[in-house]
């Protein structure tokens, strides 16, 4: 039988080239093997003033 996990992570988007990106951390790396199937949602937690 299959057991999910959750993990919860608060992150700064990134920048790469003209594209926002977010990076998951290494500590997750055996968690989230290429394949992986995960279920992403985004609630914004504070928005970015001008710069």
């Amino acid at each position: 039988m299959y057991k999910m996990k959750e993990f919860i992570i608060t992150k700064k988007v990134a920048k790469h080239g003209k594209q926002a990106i977010l990076v998951i951390p290494k500590i997750l790396e055996d968690e989230l093997k290429p394949g992986t199937l995960v279920k992403v949602s985004l609630e914004v937690v504070k928005e970015v003033e001008n710069e």
